[in-house]
């Protein structure tokens, strides 16, 4: 029930870190054990799906470090259209959200994880401290950075963010 319930959350959050199908496949899969595995340690006075996403983002900082070790993916890698399968298609299928999407991938880890977790996971910054075990403050500094970033590669010319839907024309 809860892995039916969660999988395509905890998979697209992987995907987006990763911007590996097969690494994505493997975050869900070991992410789903650990939660079998501690479960018996869940509140359930806190909501779930903070916990879910905190037990994500450590599987993944964890595949992630194996990879940089192994130097077999490099992290900041463009994802290309073709090689993503229908389900991600589906995701990323708009060519400007693909387009804002090699944008973040291109922030820091700090300011890609709490980008990908408000916005997409749709957390509120105080689950997103939670998930992150940071304190409140630092994960509002880290999403004003990150944006901070955004809005420098907009004026770069790299990318328009009234093209994508983010704020309105004027």
């Amino acid at each position: 029930m809860i892995f039916m319930e969660y999988k395509d959350y905890v998979f697209r959050t992987a995907l987006l870190l990763t911007k590996s199908r097969s690494l994505a496949d493997d975050i869900t899969q070991e992410t789903f054990i650990i939660l079998l595995r501690k479960y018996d340690t869940y509140d359930t006075s806190r909501p779930f799906k903070p916990w879910i996403y905190t037990i994500t983002i450590n599987v993944a900082k964890t595949v992630m470090k194996k990879q940089k070790v192994l130097k077999c993916f490099s992290f900041f890698s463009d994802v290309v259209p073709d090689q993503v399968n229908s389900v991600e298609g589906n995701f990323l299928k708009e060519n400007e959200i693909q387009e804002l999407w090699k944008i973040v991938n291109s922030l820091s880890w700090k300011s890609k994880e709490i980008i990908i977790l408000h916005f997409y996971s749709e957390l509120t910054l105080k689950e997103c401290s939670d998930v992150l075990g940071i304190p409140l403050g630092t994960a509002k500094s880290r999403l004003n950075t990150a944006l901070k970033q955004l809005r420098k590669l907009e004026l770069k010319g790299k990318f328009d963010f009234t093209k994508a839907g983010l704020y309105e024309e004027r």
